[in-house]
């Protein structure tokens, strides 16, 4: 079995949301209070990984990467605050690929320390991350429409096509063996008489249904759809997360 620790867990959805935060960004249509947002949002919580991480079980590589990219997020935050009021300079975009490049090497270390088969293991923390982190950016980037109006729909519908395109190979992953196969027809006990099996499927359907719905919202001109598909993208946390945690922590 894989071990589940909720250091990792921070870890990944940081690594993802910082990851996908330079795929919006690349293209500079997006206030820069947007790329304040979220560099604030997951600096948050990869100081909390490293927290728990420390606290609990440590893993040395895996803390000293996450510090790095507690560094490597402040400093283009710093950049582009200070920059704020130059309307000629803009942010090299790319100093947002820093950070999750060395989350990338914080996570293949927090699965080797997982347990169990450790290519699996890396599989299902790195495609849970880019999973996790194009949800909940997707989900974030719907709200700065009310602080942005006259944006765009293309860096939205951009985010929600990725998590419809990394969906089947996080379903992969979760049902490799040993997976939730082993949970749905009984070889793995759940603890609650294979209903938590039961809730994963229902997750997993509702994600890719929640993702098609949601595509077909923003195909509306009104600019109501955005408000419609960013309601749905809350769903769609909801259940990406209970789809990629509960079988993980099912797994553990």
């Amino acid at each position: 079995m894989i071990r589940l620790d909720a250091s990792t867990v921070l870890l990944q959805w940081a690594v993802g949301g910082l990851l996908f935060l330079w795929v919006t960004c690349r293209r500079h249509q997006i206030g820069a209070g947007y790329g304040w947002l979220l560099r604030i949002t997951y600096i948050v919580m990869l100081v909390s990984a490293f927290v728990v991480g420390t606290v609990n079980e440590t893993v040395p590589l895996r803390e000293i990467m996450t510090i790095g990219m507690v560094i490597a997020a402040t400093i283009p935050l710093l950049i582009s605050f200070s920059e704020r009021k130059d309307e000629k300079k803009s942010l090299n975009i790319n100093l947002d690929l820093v950070a999750p490049m060395l989350g990338l090497i914080a996570l293949v270390a927090a699965a080797f320390d997982a347990g169990g088969p450790t290519a699996l293991a890396v599989a299902r923390i790195i495609v849970g991350a880019i999973f996790l982190g194009a949800v909940s950016d997707a989900m974030l980037l719907g709200h700065w429409y009310l602080v942005q109006p006259g944006l765009a729909r293309a860096p939205l519908l951009e985010l929600v096509r990725s998590v419809g395109a990394i969906w089947p190979f996080e379903l992969a992953v979760l049902l490799y063996p040993t997976g939730m196969l082993s949970v749905i027809n009984g070889s793995i006990d759940d603890g609650y008489g294979g209903l938590l099996g039961w809730f994963w499927i229902a997750c997993t359907v509702m994600t890719i249904i929640l993702v098609f719905v949601t595509r077909a919202a923003l195909k509306e001109r009104q600019y109501s759809a955005v408000m419609a598909a960013t309601g749905l993208l809350y769903l769609g946390i909801l259940t990406g997360f209970g789809m990629d945690l509960v079988a993980r922590a099912t797994l553990a």
